[in-house]
């Protein structure tokens, strides 16, 4: 007899620095390892799963991360859960709320919506304490022409360019519902350079390194080594272009995840 199963959306943030990802892996510092570390301390002999809404690259950050929980009795008392949760988590994961959902939901399959920022700044080297959050270009960098080339990425076009190990299958015609480079108003502390700038994109679903293939484009474009037609006819289906510039995965955040019902 199958046994009942409880499922609980938890919302979570994190400071991805000196993690290697999301996902779990052998001998590796990542989110979900210490997550499960954590539910096991805690629960020692409670059987559960964690399933992510989506797997973060190493060293990148979230604001807006989530996850389901299963596990075989009910969570009573879920206020409680939450502050002996966070007790037990180091200072840069903090669980922000937890709610049971049904079994019809699913994580991975349901329709969300996700905005990443990407943080830079460029022209003069930045403090150290910056490192975590802001990826820092020496170059001086054409930011008109930058912005120009951000919002080509913007509406349906075929992405395979931007990502990394395409594997068969993989569907690469993706929507980006809106792309923009403004000034940095997000993020701010007495060490952040006089000027940074944030990368803005949100859509339904990214690949593998699809949004640091796009800013390792934009920071190309910016020193004049690609061109806005190179970049209109990478967005082709059938494009041959090599891309070889991965931005740092420091900067990126996730910033806003939402599940659309």
């Amino acid at each position: 007899m199958k046994k009942q199963r409880f499922c609980y959306l938890v919302r979570l943030q994190y400071l991805g620095f000196r993690f290697n990802g999301w996902q779990e892996q052998p001998k590796l510092k990542t989110v979900v390892g210490m997550l499960n570390k954590t539910f096991t301390f805690l629960y020692p002999n409670a059987p559960f799963k964690i399933l992510g809404a989506g797997r973060t690259d190493a060293k990148v950050s979230s604001l807006a991360g989530a996850f389901e929980l299963f596990v075989e009795n009910p969570i009573l008392d879920l206020d409680f859960f939450l502050i002996e949760f966070n007790k037990n988590l180091p200072s840069d994961i903090r669980l922000l709320s937890i709610e049971p959902v049904d079994s019809n939901f699913n994580i991975i399959k349901s329709s969300k919506t996700k905005e990443y920022h990407y943080f830079f700044s460029f022209g003069c080297k930045n403090h150290p304490f910056s490192a975590p959050f802001i990826t820092n270009y020496l170059d001086e960098l054409d930011l008109g022409l930058m912005k120009q080339g951000a919002a080509m990425f913007a509406g349906t076009h075929d992405f395979s360019v931007y990502t990394a190990s395409l594997k068969p299958n993989t569907i690469t015609m993706r929507k980006v519902d809106s792309c923009a480079i403004v000034a940095n108003d997000i993020l701010t502390a007495n060490f952040f350079p006089e000027k940074s700038y944030v990368l803005k994109i949100i859509g339904n679903g990214f690949m593998r390194y699809q949004i640091r293939m796009i800013m390792g484009a934009l920071v190309q474009l910016g020193k004049h080594e690609l061109t806005l037609e190179l970049i209109k006819e990478s967005l082709v289906t059938g494009a041959t272009h090599k891309l070889n510039t991965i931005a740092p995965g420091s900067g990126l955040m996730l910033n806003q995840l939402h599940f659309n019902k």
